[in-house]
């Protein structure tokens, strides 16, 4: 008997295409308008939850400055030096953890772990847990 993939949560792949949508933002350095636009236009959207996909996105951009002050001090390199990809997980997890107090902090601890399994590198999934675990409490989440 095959077992069937587990089907991602409608807020689960928005984080997916917030993470990826970012990635591409932070490698293209196009507008974040343009960004969303070919985003919802060309990949696949059904199952997603869109409103919180633009939240996630469009509140993570305009927040970057200080989620990135956030989260460099627990960093073990410069912000530039990581991975665009843990890069994007992080931030979107910071944003999470300061702005969307109706999700509570392990469930977005989670979901940061989950979505690096997906997209990044085969040991990331740890080290995003490890920063995120830390600056946790620092934004009054735990």
């Amino acid at each position: 008997m095959k077992v069937q993939p587990k089907k991602s949560s409608p807020r689960r792949r928005a984080r997916e295409c917030a993470v990826q949508a970012l990635y591409s933002w932070y490698i293209s350095q196009n507008s974040i308008d343009i960004i969303e636009l070919n985003f919802v236009t060309e990949q696949e959207m059904k199952g997603v939850d869109l409103p919180y996909f633009r939240t996630l996105l469009r509140h993570t951009v305009q927040y970057i400055d200080d989620i990135e002050n956030i989260l460099s001090p627990y960093l073990d390199r410069d912000m530039n030096e990581l991975d665009p990809i843990e890069r994007a997980i992080l931030c979107l997890a910071s944003y999470e953890l300061k702005f969307q107090l109706d999700v509570p902090y392990k469930v977005v601890i989670n979901e940061a772990i989950e979505v690096a399994k997906v997209f990044g590198a085969e040991e990331s999934h740890k080290y995003i847990n490890g920063v995120l675990d830390k600056i946790a409490p620092v934004l009054s989440r735990k």
